[in-house]
């Protein structure tokens, strides 16, 4: 694979996850069958936000890939500060404040800002949220090139910030092999697996997925065929299974956008998690011009990644 095609994959990657989030607002928290699906990036829903605007998904995904460039590498402190500065700032928000952050997230910064404990998240069994997945993308762009046992640990690191329940990060471990696996360019088949392909043939015998997320990883999104089948909402391993469903029964980046998102309910998150896979998967080109173009902050959304990029390329 040449460096454009290599370059173009994590640019799709960083841009799928914020025209998933920004395709998905428009039926946040809207129930399966109280809605017209929707064919286009157009906005509004409980915010009221222009076509191209996001959400939480995007602001903290974006905190994250500042952070891993200006530090040089994974700081969990670093990390969770500059989500604290979203929370209190509205640092990198399109609307200059924070809006749409989830308990489990709020209530993780709020224990930082009391214990200066950068891995806050708790463990508790009502905590297993998406929070982590759906920001996950820019730690998988910069590790895609190092060892699995260290990308996949720092995939897992990066939920404990916020989510630290062992579904979480486990999630975010399956996730990010799957990413990785799409940047360098493997065809789907070969990594929508239970074992995804790494260098380390021994790592998913050493280091086994939680039962709930084992379960998607072993194809329950396969066998679901139809979206009344999948529910795309806040519980981890349910919105695993939404996102892969919608990439597994597509074939291109539009059309498993949008079946991400018109499942309703927790769609911004499904787009956004879908979306860094997809784009991943098809590129920045793979994505719909119209809707890149539509983008908030799409210059640096598009810097971020070429910054990672480059990182990603020096660590191999």
């Amino acid at each position: 694979m040449d460096e454009s095609n290599k370059k173009d994959r994590f640019r799709g990657c960083l841009m799928g996850l914020a025209a998933g989030d920004a395709l998905g607002t428009t039926l946040e928290f809207s129930p399966p069958g109280t809605f017209k699906p929707i064919d286009d990036m157009v906005g509004g829903g409980p915010f009221q936000l222009k076509a191209g605007q996001w959400t939480d998904d995007t602001s903290m995904a974006l905190c994250l890939a500042e952070s891993l460039i200006e530090s040089d590498g994974f700081d969990a402190a670093d990390q969770i500060r500059r989500y604290c500065l979203w929370m209190n700032e509205g640092h990198l928000s399109v609307l200059g404040w924070c809006f749409d952050i989830g308990r489990t997230t709020a209530n993780a910064l709020k224990n930082f800002e009391n214990t200066a404990e950068p891995y806050s998240g708790s463990t508790a069994r009502d905590t297993q949220a998406n929070g982590s997945m759906m920001r996950l993308a820019p730690v998988a762009m910069l590790y895609a090139n190092t060892p699995v046992k260290i990308a996949l640990g720092y995939c897992a690191d990066s939920s404990r910030t916020t989510h630290a329940h062992v579904v979480c990060q486990d999630a975010c471990r399956y996730l990010g092999a799957l990413i990785i696996c799409a940047l360098k360019g493997m065809e789907k088949d070969a990594f929508l697996t239970e074992n995804p392909p790494v260098e380390d043939d021994d790592y998913w015998k050493q280091h086994p997925l939680s039962e709930d997320i084992q379960r998607v990883a072993a194809g329950s999104y396969k066998q679901a065929k139809d979206s009344q089948e999948i529910a795309g909402i806040g519980y981890t391993p349910k919105s695993l299974e939404a996102a892969l469903w919608a990439f597994y029964h597509s074939t291109t980046f539009e059309d498993g956008a949008l079946l991400a998102v018109n499942l309703g309910d927790d769609a911004d998150t499904t787009g956004a998690i879908y979306g860094q896979l997809a784009g991943a998967y098809y590129g920045l080109s793979g994505i719909p011009k119209s809707w890149r173009e539509k983008i908030a902050m799409k210059d640096l959304i598009l810097d971020y990644a070429d910054k990672l990029f480059e990182k990603s390329a020096h660590s191999a």
